[in-house]
């Protein structure tokens, strides 16, 4: 970097060679999964396999407590998850967590009590990546997140090897047309397909592990992708072109869902039951976070 020799690093792990040097390597070592020991000449050793240290994750998402946490190498997610994090937001049930960043894999409540270190969390499909942590909840739609993931790395391509130019782009097309109702189980066969070849033949890391977002949603959550291509219905209700909304019975009439309706899709007189316009309706959810009856719903 202008013409000098560089050192490149992580800022995590600049941050931890100041103790590191202040305290030695066997002090560190003692953290985490790692039991450090002295031999008899007073080297350092190990005597239990595993990784060593403190590892920081961005926790966000569905969680009550979102931010930066730094957590001895060995704890578990639950342990990040609702002691740490202090629970899924809103009361809702948990899902999934999503570790790794855009190339990272889902995991889910089976697999809560694993121990975080590099090699547990690829044994479940997931990695440690840049350290991201975002939790799911009921409310959230894993073919949508899948591909949410997979915009990014098909972004990131260099576009040197055509597993990850062209085939990041491909599954990213059945993605969306899954998420639309326009995709049939077939579809769900050539995609797996897809995401093993790609995983085998990419050049580079990137390409190698751009799949995993859907592998591990397939592994896990291949019920929610079944109910998209045969039922046409999306679990989570988040996939908009899989569901309409609805006003019940339970409407006042208090005009709160029209005013607030960005694009003027439902109509009603004061104190009578509102009417929404579904040729108009943007499906943006407004209407349902300003009801104060909860009178709107997703069919």
């Amino acid at each position: 970097y202008w013409g000098c020799s560089t050192n490149v690093n992580n800022v995590e792990t600049y941050a931890a060679i100041p103790m590191i040097l202040l305290k030695g390597a066997a002090w560190y070592s003692k953290i985490g999964n790692w039991k450090a020991e002295l031999d008899e000449n007073g080297d350092f050793k190990r005597t239990i396999s595993g990784n060593s240290g403190t590892k920081v994750f961005a926790l966000a998402g569905q969680i009550n407590n979102v931010g930066l946490v730094e957590v001895p190498m060995g704890t578990t997610l639950r342990e990040i998850i609702y002691e740490i994090g202090g629970g899924i937001s809103g009361g809702s049930e948990f899902k999934a967590v999503q570790t790794g960043g855009p190339s990272g894999g889902c995991i889910t409540k089976e697999n809560l009590d694993t121990p975080i270190d590099y090699g547990n969390l690829s044994k479940i499909g997931s990695m440690m990546g840049s350290g991201g942590m975002i939790v799911l909840s009921e409310h959230d739609c894993m073919p949508a997140m899948a591909k949410f993931y997979l915009d990014f790395t098909k972004d990131e391509s260099c576009g040197k090897c055509t597993p990850c130019r062209i085939g990041t782009r491909r599954m990213l097309e059945m993605l969306e047309k899954i998420c639309d109702g326009n995709g049939d189980e077939k579809m769900l066969e050539e995609l797996e397909n897809l995401a093993v070849t790609i995983t085998d033949t990419a050049l580079c890391g990137l390409g190698q592990t751009a799949p995993n977002p859907i592998l591990s949603t397939l592994r896990y959550f291949k019920d929610e992708y079944i109910a998209h291509v045969r039922d046409k219905k999306c679990p989570a209700g988040t996939c908009r072109k899989l569901f309409t909304l609805t006003i019940t019975d339970a409407c006042i009439g208090c005009t709160k869902c029209k005013r607030m309706c960005p694009v003027g899709a439902i109509t009603g007189e004061l104190k009578q039951k509102h009417v929404i316009d579904t040729a108009k309706c943007i499906k943006c959810g407004a209407c349902i976070d300003g009801c104060p009856k909860k009178a709107i719903i997703k069919d």
